[in-house]
């Protein structure tokens, strides 16, 4: 009997699990394939899940077509840290004699030498990899560097996975975006009725916003999730205040939605849709977290002594991949090193940018600027 197991959080599944599914069945020529939603992966401590029940449903109507895949409960059940050696341990000896696959993509590949217990894993299991998105040649290093470590070698499947992940599913979820695209009809009809990643005002704000301005939103809210745990921030918190953060972009001070707003005299043009927003996110649409209206109303300026959410999103709408101004480059590159260094030196360009443009340099950017230069100066970091 030939068995595969198909693990991860599925938070949510979406079609590129479900290709995928259906190249394995075939290329391994397998019996059954178990699709397995983790209770809690060892590397995701920390991160909030949508629920077992959603994440089980979800898993049950996307591969529901598949004769030969059976989505799986047991390390849902199981409960406590899901530990992929026990996991093959189990259904090795459940299903005894068969022969083991366990798939992967080639990001858990590079990491496998990590996990826990990694060589009882290989005693039980056969590695099986789908490459995505990665470079032609890949895989005479890749089987180098694995049989080196471990004397023995890994399949490779012959699909080709496309850039789709499932962190950009739920920003898309929380924006009130059409699914059906990247988890099928039948996955996106469900979380829409259990209202799964959904976020009370945010499709109402981004509606405020232009197509163009709504589309770097979404960028930011992509590039903010996806950073979120090294600013130790929990990522629904960085995805709906990056998707409110630019909710007042595109009104005027004589909006009826901002009736009330009071903003200092002294405020730059540029930056007064940030004060907007937070007014905006705060009485239009019932925001009540003071740490997502701070990273709303200082995206642009910046100021001194932002908490972590604050310079996530000062930093993502800064960084996000479509932004092409000088110097781009080298702030995303210093950001992959350290994120301090990065909003030092992102504060001081925008600082002699607005010095050079004989434009006014706003008060709060210049003591962000003092403030984090005299921590870098003393050697704090604040992260």
């Amino acid at each position: 009997m030939r068995i595969g197991i198909f693990g991860g959080s599925f938070d949510p599944v979406h079609v590129e699990h479900v290709h995928l599914a259906e190249r394995a069945v075939e290329d391994l020529q397998l019996d059954t394939l178990f699709v397995m939603p983790a209770s809690c992966p060892p590397h995701k401590k920390g991160k909030k899940l949508a629920s077992d029940a959603d994440r089980l449903a979800a898993c049950r109507a996307a591969f529901s077509h598949l004769a030969k895949v059976e989505v799986s409960g047991y390390e849902i059940h199981k409960r406590g840290t899901s530990y992929t050696f026990e996991t093959c341990r189990y259904f090795k000896e459940k299903y005894d004699p068969c022969e083991l696959f366990f798939l992967v993509g080639t990001d858990m590949l590079r990491d496998f030498p990590n996990w826990k217990n990694p060589e009882d894993i290989l005693l039980d299991a056969t590695l099986a990899v789908c490459a995505r998105a990665e470079e032609s040649g890949w895989e005479e290093k890749e089987h180098a560097d694995f049989y080196a470590r471990f004397g023995i070698d890994f399949i490779t499947l012959t699909y080709q996975g496309k850039n789709l992940s499932s962190t950009k599913v739920r920003v898309l979820a929380a924006a009130g975006e059409e699914l059906t695209p990247y988890v099928g009809g039948e996955v996106a009809k469900l979380l829409n009725e259990r209202g799964t990643y959904r976020m009370n005002g945010v499709k109402e704000a981004l509606a405020l916003e232009k197509p163009q301005r709504k589309d770097h939103s979404l960028r930011v809210a992509f590039l903010a999730a996806k950073l979120a745990p090294r600013f130790g921030v929990e990522e629904r918190k960085a995805i709906k205040a990056a998707l409110l953060h630019d909710c007042a972009k595109n009104l005027t001070a004589d909006s009826p939605l901002l009736k009330g707003l009071q903003v200092e005299e002294d405020v730059p043009p540029a930056v007064w849709h940030q004060f907007a927003g937070a007014y905006l996110a705060e009485h239009a649409f019932e925001e009540r977290d003071e740490d997502i209206l701070n990273a709303i109303r200082y995206h642009t300026s910046g100021r001194a002594g932002m908490s972590p959410l604050e310079k996530l999103v000062f930093l993502s709408d800064l960084l996000e991949e479509e932004r092409t101004y000088a110097g781009v480059e080298r702030l995303r590159e210093l950001l992959k090193k350290d994120a301090e260094e990065c909003l030092l030196a992102s504060l001081k360009e925008t600082v002699e940018y607005l010095e050079r443009s004989g434009k006014t340099v706003y008060r709060l950017t210049k003591e962000a600027y003092e403030y984090y230069k005299e921590n870098e100066k003393n050697g704090n970091h604040e992260q």
